[in-house]
């Protein structure tokens, strides 16, 4: 037997139908069965007692079924017709069992496992939700979507997403109540699929219990979210700086072990680590880093500890390698002992770790021991390449096949050789941290344009390693252009300059050059000669004042040297002036000989002293010829001599027992 029921809800028909009775009987038979008798009733909603109409009697063979069906006229019509025609009827069976398409498939699937429910509309033939009293009379079994198909796959995987679709619905509306933005929740609950498939399986699981039998799978869904406490969560995570992105791959970490997140935050803070670097923390940490107990997490800072990382460090180190909490025990003992096998020690460790934390436990155990290896060809030994390390732990974030092995090939074309090499990684390792295409291979190109030739450029780098790691237009080129607009450097000698002191360039315009380029032209020396002894002896501009200023007093009122001589030989403020310039002043002036500061200063003290020798000789021999000639001439000379030298011997004695007076006074004086 089969009713329709359908209310009209037009006034008109209301109107027109109202405290009125409808009833057609309708016989429809088959060829299997005996003919049924089918009584459909069309009334009003608003029925009052109205007396009906006398039943027609039936034959008492026949079963008679009357229900009510509130439906609209024209569909009442359209049935009529269709049932009196017995062309068009078909056995009552087969209307039980009707093929449906795929499409229909999709429709029922979506009827029967959608959330909201669905708009009717009038002379509708299925109830449109689930949660309707009478779903189960209007909607037809899901078995039928699956029974005697091939497709049964696809049909489950689409009822699957239907499903899926709803638990994200019921999450949204638990995040609305939890008063997040429809922004921020839409966003997190996207990037959660994992835990929106706990949730899904999780309540489906729940149906198994006698409590939740007959409960369905949003009530069911809702409470998996509630026991979570999910919501919560996000907020408090939300207070502590999280973004949302890592409160959700926290989330599908945790694997419904939602509490083991807040437990790993709570020891985090306690180690000081604040503020964004707990979401650092947590999602670059590894997966299995909430399923460390906070004893876990303890040893492993007490071990480090141990071995030289203060406490005060260890959540800026824990911040920059999170990895070090997912390790084990024995792990990261391991991985301490490689480096203190190199001999380092427990101040040396310690303050490795702090500058780069991630040489610790960002990179596995064969990848640094290749390292240790390479650097070690260079002619370390595994105590050097310990120092080394400990000096520069970047070292151990730099690729071997990437980037020490195409430098070590530009260096070999520059003519430097593996001493070289290693006299660049001792002084500073950086250089092998550096990009070459970026940062190293235009430097090189702008020493070349400034006329530094090609077989002095290695020399220069070997000199000079920090000059690879400054700045080229903050730096380099700047300096360049003052020793060539303010030093009076010709454009000749700038490539001569650069390749005898390339540590100009590491001096700073202000504090440094233009201080000394303005005291020695405060001492008369024109412009170009200044270029001239800068190109003779760059280092002239890297001295200080304090150490300039006494020399030059010394020169000029003890030694009474003229400007000429320091100009032909600025190499003068290089040399010590209580152990060298006084001591062999005073020599030349007990031997009454007198020399340019070129032959005064250079050489060793043996060749000092010959070529004292040489000069007395000369000297004695150039006396006894005059005294032959002229003996009172000879004695006039002498004895004027004499009187200048005592009295230059004088001076210099004064000066070498009290050295320290004379150069403040000097100092002061000026």
């Amino acid at each position: 037997m089969l009713s329709y029921r359908h209310h009209y809800h037009s006034s008109h028909v209301f109107s027109h139908h109202h405290n009125r009775i409808f009833t057609a009987t309708l016989h429809l038979s088959t060829p299997t069965t005996r003919p049924h008798l089918l009584t459909i009733t069309s009334c009003s909603q608003n029925h009052h007692k109205t007396p009906q109409s006398p039943q027609p009697t039936t034959n008492p063979t026949t079963t008679e079924t009357e229900i009510s069906r509130k439906h609209n006229a024209k569909s009442m019509a359209l049935l009529l017709r269709h049932l009196s025609n017995p062309q068009i009827q078909q056995p009552l069976q087969s209307q039980e069992d009707p093929s449906i398409s795929q499409q229909d498939k999709i429709k029922l699937l979506e009827m029967s496992l959608v959330r909201k429910k669905t708009p009717q509309f009038p002379g509708s033939i299925y109830v449109q939700s689930p949660s309707d009293a009478d779903v189960n009379s209007s909607l037809p079994p899901l078995q039928r979507l699956f029974d005697g198909d091939d497709d049964n796959e696809e049909m489950l995987m689409r009822a699957l997403e239907i499903r899926r679709s709803v638990t994200v619905e019921i999450f949204k509306e638990a995040m609305r109540k939890g008063k997040f933005g429809i922004t921020y929740y839409t966003n997190l609950i996207s990037r959660s699929p994992e835990f929106v498939d706990y949730v899904m399986i999780k309540a489906a699981s729940m149906k198994q219990l006698p409590e939740y039998l007959e409960s369905t799978f949003n009530v069911r869904a809702r409470i998996v979210i509630d026991e979570s406490n999910v919501v919560p969560l996000i907020r408090w995570l939300k207070h502590n700086s999280l973004s949302y992105p890592q409160i959700a791959k926290l989330i599908c970490m945790s694997r419904g072990n939602l509490d083991s997140i807040r437990n790993v935050v709570e020891w985090l803070k306690s180690i000081h680590v604040r503020g964004r670097f707990i979401g650092v923390a947590l999602t670059k940490s590894g997966k299995n880093v909430l399923e460390h107990s906070e004893e876990e997490l303890d040893e492993i800072v007490g071990y480090l500890e141990s071995n030289g990382v203060s406490r005060e460090w260890m959540g800026y180190v824990m911040s920059r390698c999170p990895q070090l909490m997912s390790y084990s025990m024995e792990e990261l003992k391991s991985r301490v002992q490689f480096y203190l096998d190199m001999g380092m020690n427990d101040k040396d460790f310690g303050t490795m770790v702090f500058d780069f934390p991630k040489v610790l436990g960002h990179f596995s155990m064969e990848e640094m021991k290749q390292k240790v290896g390479y650097l070690m060809e260079f002619g370390f030994s595994n105590e050097d390449v310990g120092r080394l390390l400990a000096f520069k732990p970047q070292l151990m974030a730099c690729s071997i096949e990437e980037r020490w092995k195409p430098l070590v090939k530009y260096l070999y074309y520059l003519g430097i050789s593996k001493d070289g090499m290693r006299r660049i990684l001792a002084v500073k390792p950086m250089v092998f941290c550096v990009d070459l295409e970026s940062t190293i291979v235009p430097k090189v190109q702008f020493l070349r344009d400034i006329g530094v030739r090609e077989d002095a450029i290695g020399n220069m780098l070997v000199k000079f390693p920090p000059l690879l790691t400054y700045s080229l237009y903050k730096k380099i080129r700047p300096v360049v252009i003052f020793l060539l607009t303010k030093a009076g450097v010709t454009q000749r000698d700038i490539g001569k300059v650069i390749a005898l002191g390339p540590e100009l360039l590491g001096c700073n315009i202000t504090h440094k050059l233009d201080v000394n380029v303005k005291y020695f032209l405060s001492l008369g020396i024109p412009f170009r000669s200044l270029g001239e002894m800068v190109a003779d002896f760059p280092m002239l501009l890297r001295y200080n004042i304090d150490v300039l200023r006494p020399k030059y007093r010394y020169l000029r009122r003890i030694m009474v040297q003229p400007l000429k001589d320091l100009i032909e030989f600025p190499r003068f403020f290089s040399y010590s002036l209580e152990g060298k310039i006084i001591p062999r002043h005073k020599i030349m002036v007990e031997n009454r000989v007198n020399f340019k500061l070129r032959y005064m200063l250079a050489g060793t003290d043996e060749d000092f002293d010959e070529r004292v020798r040489a000069a007395v000789e000369r000297r004695q021999r150039f006396e006894l010829g005059i005294a032959d000639n002229d003996p009172a001439e000879s004695q006039t000379d002498d004895s004027i001599e004499s009187a200048s030298f005592e009295f230059s011997i004088d001076d210099c004695s004064s000066t070498d027992t009290q050295t320290e007076e004379n150069s403040q006074r000097l100092i002061s004086s000026q």
